[in-house]
């Protein structure tokens, strides 16, 4: 091994080790920091984003890549996809300025913090200037990455979370999905308007017994870190300290259920990274589509599996202190399936889900390339989600300001949902080829066989391979669409 490359891997573990720290930092501001220590958190998070951009953009980082590249054939298969990152790093960091990035990070954070009383009062008018700067540094930063991706603006900023990934990639595949949507949706409402209405679950809840019962099943599952509650459920936290938040409402056990199993999976990806590689940049999770798809996997693949609920419906009733036949199975299976037009994505069936993603892509694209103002952001989704849904939201927090994305700097990273729901029924079909007994598992609770598959298919591959290589190996083809539609039928109208 080149004593560049030995230098280059003990820079990029250092550079892991501060973002481990940035990782708990962000999760305490989303969960635990109090409000008046909000001005110094976004200074220190923007300190740390300076810095971690500094190690991408020093000078002898360009040398020790140039040198260790010369000397390739030293390195094997792993290196040399480690050294593969660390040149993609290093070049998507230069172009941008230390300045730019100290901003943008300053702005999110800000953003991101009045976003929760903004949502919470339903003022979109006290958002808004905060937006505007996050939405300036973010086209600011679009514009550089295309330079040196050489694509166009939104597809620099959705390369961040996809890469490689561009919108001629998927565009079709949405708009496609969305012409085929209300057909089939009426096809399925038609039918459950003929079958028994899933009888209520009445509360309320209590919100630490849902905490509870929420880590229950998630260690059951096999997460072994740390669950809390925040007003938007996230995945966090930093290597070898894995943490996931859910939503708790007193009148709805649903949410944190649901929730914390889509964490659950995030988590159970971040876990099953490749050990040797989880300080470089190879052994970081493949993009978040790949994220998603393992996120999905577990809320919508096995959390809305007939088996599966068999199993956890006895143990919520317990947890809660519930009987009768609201807490049946059979009840359980009608709720989770309840296909509806409803305004929050979070709370989104499996067959909807992706229209509120396309959505958000449609109107990002258009913010982010001038052709819609930010201004006028709420009357676009209105408009946009009836021509989707046929609904039009009561309000903006159950609108355009129901997600921290935007807010937090995650301009192109919505794609990422829907490429991840295709992709989890994708593999979840190959997986009921090569483990013959997985609906049997699932139905004992037993999930070890299926995340035993996902792991050596694609957690402990870290991002030796890029994300349409992981999904060849694992199932056979690329992303194939069809897959996805053709679970839905069998899921709802068989």
């Amino acid at each position: 091994m080149s004593s560049a490359y030995a230098r280059l891997e003990a820079h990029f573990a250092r550079r892991s080790a501060l973002q481990g720290a940035l990782g708990i930092l962000n999760w305490d501001t989303r969960t635990m920091m109090p409000e008046a220590a909000s001005p110094a958190r976004a200074e220190q998070v923007a300190a740390l984003e300076g810095v971690l951009h500094a190690m991408l953009a020093e000078p002898r980082l360009a040398d020790w890549l140039n040198e260790a590249e010369s000397r390739a054939g030293e390195l094997d298969d792993w290196q040399l996809a480690n050294l593969r990152e660390m040149r993609r790093m290093q070049a998507l960091a230069v172009c941008l300025p230390s300045e730019l990035v100290e901003a943008s990070a300053r702005a999110s954070s800000r953003a991101a913090i009045i976003w929760r009383d903004a949502k919470r009062n339903n003022d979109f008018a006290a958002l808004l200037p905060a937006l505007r700067v996050v939405l300036a540094r973010q086209r600011e930063e679009a514009e550089l990455k295309a330079g040196v991706l050489g694509c166009g603006l939104y597809d620099a900023l959705h390369d961040s979370y996809e890469p490689g990934s561009r919108v001629a990639d998927f565009a079709g595949v949405f708009e496609s999905y969305a012409a085929w949507l209300p057909g089939f949706l009426e096809k399925v409402e038609a039918r459950q308007a003929n079958e028994p209405e899933a009888l209520p679950m009445e509360g309320p809840f209590d919100l630490e017994v849902q905490r509870q019962l929420a880590a229950d099943i998630a260690a059951r599952i096999g997460f072994t870190g740390r669950l809390d509650r925040s007003l938007h459920a996230f995945f966090g936290g930093a290597t070898g300290d894995v943490r996931i938040t859910t939503r708790l409402d007193p009148d709805d056990w649903f949410k944190a259920f649901k929730s914390s199993l889509h964490e659950t999976g995030h988590a159970m990806y971040e876990m099953g990274r490749p050990a040797r590689w989880l300080s470089q940049p190879v052994g970081q999770a493949r993009g978040l589509a790949v994220h998603e798809s393992q996120s999905l996997m577990l809320d919508m693949q096995v959390g809305r599996h007939a088996g599966f609920l068999a199993w956890a419906a006895p143990i919520l009733a317990a947890g809660y202190g519930k009987s009768g036949p609201a807490w049946t199975a059979d009840n359980l299976l009608r709720r989770m399936r309840k296909v509806e037009r409803s305004f929050i994505r979070v709370d989104a069936d499996e067959m909807t889900y992706p229209a509120h993603v396309i959505l958000r892509w449609r109107l990002e694209q258009a913010m982010v390339e001038g052709r819609l103002d930010l201004g006028d952001l709420p009357d676009a989704w209105n408009q946009g989600f009836r021509e989707l849904l046929g609904v039009t939201p009561p309000n903006d927090a159950m609108g355009c300001m129901q997600d921290i994305h935007w807010p937090s700097g995650l301009w192109g990273y919505f794609p990422t949902y829907t490429l991840g729901a295709m992709m989890a029924a994708q593999l979840f079909d190959m997986a009921r080829r090569v483990l013959p007994d997985l609906d049997g598992d699932i139905a004992r609770g037993d999930l070890s066989g299926l995340l035993g598959w996902l792991g050596e298919s694609i957690h402990a591959k870290g991002r030796r391979y890029t994300g349409t290589e992981l999904l060849v190996q694992a199932t056979g083809r690329p992303l194939d669409a069809d897959v996805f539609k053709r679970h839905l039928e069998a899921r709802y109208l068989a």
